[in-house]
C-alpha cells in the first residue's frame, strides 16, 4: 500500500513502528458528555487523511467524517444523541428529527419515508390490527451488538473493519436483523458499507430501506456542485417552484429556506448496473461520491436543506419511491421478506482530491446525464 509517499507492506511498517495504529487503525471509545453520553464509537483513521466515526449504539451509522482536517459529514444541532433519549412516537412521528445528524442515518427496517398507519394482519395478533410508523422508521436509534473490529492484513494491504448486528423486533410484530460491516483500507480514501437485512422469524415481514447520506460544510458551500446521472426528475416538493433554488449548483446558506426534495431516476454508470451521486467543491479541490447498485436501491432522493443553521445536502438511495409505505403495499412494490430470507446492500463512499480527480469524477457521473 502507498502511505505518506512510500510503498509499505506489513514488514516495512513493523520496522518503523511497534503498532499498526501509527499508520492507521480502529479504536473503540465511549462518548462522555451531554446528549451523546454513553454512546460507543469506533474511530477509523486510514492514514491518508480520511477519518470517520462509527456510532455503535446508533445502528453503526457513520457520524463525523473528514479528510485532511476538512469535514464532509453533516453535523446538526442535535449532536449524536443517545438512543435512550429517543421518543419514537412523539410529535406525530417527527421525533426522528431530534436525533438527525451525521454522514449516514439509516432508514428502515420495515418502514422509511413519512409516517402513517398501515395494516398489520400478517402478525396475527388481534390487538395489533395496524402498525403506526414515524419518519424513516426505528432502526437509526437502535444500538448494535458489536461482533468485532480491528485491522486485518491481506497480502500487503491492511483493511480496517467493524461488524455488528442490530435487531428490530417485538413480540407479535416485526422480527428483522441488520448485519452491518464497514471497511476502509489503510492508505485509502474509500469507505465500504455492506448491509444484510434478514427475517429470522416465521412471519412474512415488510421491508423498506434507505440511507440518508448527509454532506455539510465546508464541502458544501456556495458554488458546490451536485452530480448524478439523472435521466428524469420524477417528483419534487412545491418549495422547488416557490423558491427557485438550483439543485445542481448550490448557494450559500439561506435564512428561512424551506427544504427542497427531489426524486430522480438515475442511469447506471457502468455495465455492472451501479450508479452514484456526488457533491463537488472545486474551490477546495474536494468531492465525496457515493456508489450503489440500482437493483438494490432503484430509487433516489436529493434533499436540499440550505437553511442557515441547518445547511446540508442529502443523497438518499432507497428501495421505494417517495409515496412510501401505503402506496408500496397498494401497487405491489412492497418488499416482503419471508422466513429466513435476506437482502444485501453494498455501498461505497469515496473522497476525491485535486482538480484531475474532480474532472474524472464529473465525466464519470455526467456521461449519462440527460
Amino acid at each position: 500500500m502507498r502511505l505518506h509517499g512510500q510503498h509499505l507492506g506489513a514488514r516495512e511498517i513493523a520496522a518503523r513502528t511497534g503498532e499498526t495504529a501509527a499508520a492507521g487503525g480502529v479504536r473503540l471509545v465511549t462518548l462522555g458528555d451531554g446528549a451523546e453520553r454513553g454512546i460507543r464509537a469506533l474511530e477509523f483513521r486510514t492514514g491518508s487523511g480520511l477519518a470517520f466515526d462509527v456510532l455503535v449504539d446508533r445502528c453503526m451509522d457513520i457520524g463525523a467524517a473528514e479528510h485532511s482536517g476538512q469535514s464532509f459529514g453533516w453535523r446538526s444541532r442535535t449532536g449524536f444523541r443517545h438512543p435512550g433519549l429517543h421518543e419514537h412516537a412523539d410529535e406525530d412521528g417527527l421525533s426522528w428529527l431530534r436525533s438527525f445528524s451525521g454522514l449516514t442515518v439509516t432508514g428502515g427496517l420495515d418502514h422509511t419515508l413519512f409516517g402513517g398507519e398501515v395494516d398489520a394482519d400478517t402478525y396475527r395478533y388481534p390487538p395489533r390490527g395496524t402498525a403506526r410508523h414515524g419518519l424513516h422508521g426505528r432502526v437509526a436509534n437502535l444500538p448494535a451488538r458489536l461482533t468485532g473490529y480491528g485491522e486485518r492484513w491481506s497480502g500487503e494491504q491492511c483493511v480496517l473493519w467493524a461488524e455488528g448486528e442490530v435487531r428490530q423486533a417485538a413480540v407479535f410484530a416485526e422480527n428483522l436483523r441488520l448485519t452491518r460491516r464497514i471497511e476502509a483500507d489503510v492508505g485509502g480514501d474509500e469507505i465500504r458499507l455492506t448491509d444484510t437485512v434478514t427475517n429470522p422469524g416465521f412471519d412474512p415481514t415488510p421491508h423498506m430501506f434507505l440511507y440518508h447520506i448527509n454532506l455539510g460544510w465546508p464541502l458544501l458551500d456556495a458554488g458546490s456542485r451536485f452530480l448524478a446521472p439523472v435521466e428524469k426528475t420524477l417528483w419534487q416538493t412545491d418549495s422547488v417552484t416557490e423558491q427557485g433554488i438550483d439543485h445542481r449548483t448550490l448557494p450559500a446558506p439561506q435564512p428561512g429556506f424551506v427544504e427542497q426534495v427531489y426524486e430522480h431516476a438515475l442511469a447506471p454508470c457502468d455495465d455492472t448496473g451501479r450508479t452514484g451521486a456526488a457533491l463537488v467543491n472545486d474551490r477546495l479541490g474536494l468531492a465525496v461520491s457515493v456508489e450503489w447498485s440500482l437493483s438494490a436501491f432503484p430509487c433516489f432522493f436529493q434533499w436540499l436543506n440550505l437553511r442557515a443553521g441547518d445547511y446540508a445536502v442529502g443523497l438518499e438511495p432507497s428501495t421505494h419511491h417517495v409515496a412510501g409505505d401505503a402506496a408500496a403495499r397498494a401497487d405491489g412494490t412492497m418488499i416482503w421478506l419471508g422466513p429466513g430470507e435476506s437482502r444485501t446492500y453494498r455501498t461505497t463512499f469515496r473522497v476525491h482530491r485535486g482538480a484531475d480527480a474532480l474532472t474524472d469524477l464529473t465525466h464519470h457521473l455526467e456521461a449519462h446525464h440527460a
